[in-house]
């Protein structure tokens, strides 16, 4: 045994989803490769564990390398093992998704390394078994929001109430009614009104919010339920599905 495990060895690597908000859509950060294998085609951003950092360090690494951001929103996803899912050598991935407000990412970075902003709806065909990685992502990411606000990580320091709807329409791919929607926000006592107007709206009449981040902490640690009506839309693909408040 101790011979058989001396001659094998099995890589761990890490593989980053990264999700960002342009105000319109949901995005990924995707790599469009410039090396072997699978040269010229698009992955995500990914890299090998060093013997001195743990997992999460790791993932850190990774993600600072890619967008220059450092503590930003980062969980560990699952674990991908099949026998023959890399091509060139026996490797575990470890998944992880982030969370990252595009307006803060260091540009050089991201063009340094050849990746580019793709809207979820127009993704190309990923390297390996990245698509299901995508997919298991965007999964927990719509589980997720609606138990804790998460969503708010893919926002601007201060937004305005349409800003956040869009933001959560473009999550669940689905049409949520305004009235309903701002009556189930307000509710939670999460926003903070600013008292400016944002200036960059067709009306210039929108009010900006910031986020209270002592109760976000709370929602975040706590057994609340942000939003429950969403949690039934993640086994759903409907488009046009009204927000039904409680």
């Amino acid at each position: 045994m101790a011979a058989y495990l001396a001659n094998s060895r099995i890589l761990v690597a890490l593989d980053i989803i990264i999700f960002g908000f342009d105000g319109e859509s949901l995005k990924l950060l995707l790599i469009k490769r410039n090396f072997e294998p699978q040269l010229g085609k698009w992955s995500l951003m990914g890299g090998f564990m060093n013997e001195d950092e743990n997992l999460n360090e790791a993932a850190e690494r990774i993600l600072y390398t890619l967008t220059g951001l450092h503590n930003n929103y980062l969980e560990q996803l699952h674990t991908f093992g099949d026998i023959d899912r890399d091509p060139v050598e026996r490797t575990i991935s470890v998944v992880y998704y982030s969370l990252v407000n595009i307006a803060d990412q260091d540009i050089n970075a991201i063009e340094s390394h050849n990746a580019s902003w793709i809207d979820l709806h127009n993704k190309p065909k990923l390297i390996f078994d990245h698509d299901q990685m995508v997919e298991v992502a965007l999964q927990r990411l719509r589980y997720k929001a609606a138990l804790h606000p998460v969503g708010f990580e893919l926002l601007p320091e201060k937004f305005t109430l349409p800003q956040l709807q869009k933001l959560y329409e473009a999550i669940y791919d689905v049409k949520l009614d305004r009235r309903n929607f701002s009556r189930k926000i307000m509710s939670t006592e999460l926003l903070i009104a600013t008292g400016e107007k944002d200036s960059g709206s067709v009306t210039k009449k929108a009010q900006l919010f910031t986020l209270d981040a002592e109760k976000y902490q709370k929602y975040l640690v706590g057994y609340y339920s942000f939003f429950p009506e969403l949690t039934e839309m993640t086994s759903h693909s409907s488009k046009n599905l009204t927000f039904i408040s409680i």
